[in-house]
């Protein structure tokens, strides 16, 4: 049985997807894991996909997640987790932030966005295992959207037991220090969620 997890983040450019990985690496890593990471980075100008695969564990020998092997998938936009579901492992968990952003397609009326999309979630994965959260909301009460990736962070952290590393203090070593205060803000609110 493998000892290795899979987390697989995807949003679109601007979200802060990237960020929330380096910090995520970068905490396995002092905690002594061996972590690889990938990034693929869309055109999310028009309308495609920002994603990371962080795998870590004792031994990890590659950074790419099969299909179907992905212990998590955290959507930072609430569209972005369809392309990518097919990764996610049986009992996978997934994690959805209730933003929408509309790609060029859907903006000049050629597609339209899909309805319903957290009821087919709950259809596919399983309704206990999808959790939604509305970070982006959660980060304008805190007085700036762009802190919505580290409220996914907090979320993320408490959801999966990941406690002992001292997020805080890898949040303050990677942002500009005027943003330091409320990044630790939204870690803490998403924590409480």
């Amino acid at each position: 049985m493998s000892n290795i997890k899979n987390i697989f983040l995807v949003g679109v450019g601007g979200q802060g997807t990237i960020l929330t990985s380096k910090i995520l690496s970068k905490g396995f890593v002092e905690n002594g894991y061996d972590v690889k990471m990938a990034e693929i980075h869309g055109m999310s100008q028009r309308g495609g996909s920002v994603t990371t695969q962080i795998r870590y564990g004792e031994k990890v020998y590659s950074p790419v997640i099969e299909k179907g092997s992905a212990d998590i998938i955290v959507a930072f936009e609430k569209s972005e987790a369809l392309r990518f579901l097919d990764y996610l492992k049986e009992d996978g968990i997934l994690v959805i932030n209730t933003q929408e952003i509309y790609p060029v397609t859907v903006n000049i009326g050629a597609s339209k966005y899909p309805n319903n999309i957290i009821e087919e979630y709950d259809k596919v994965v399983g309704k206990k295992n999808v959790n939604v959260i509305d970070a982006y909301k959660i980060a304008g009460e805190l007085g700036n959207i762009k802190c919505m990736n580290i409220v996914l962070l907090g979320a993320l952290v408490k959801m999966f037991k990941l406690e002992n590393i001292n997020w805080k203090q890898i949040i303050k070593d990677s942002v500009p220090e005027k943003a330091i205060e409320m990044n630790i803000n939204a870690f803490d609110k998403g924590y409480e969620i």
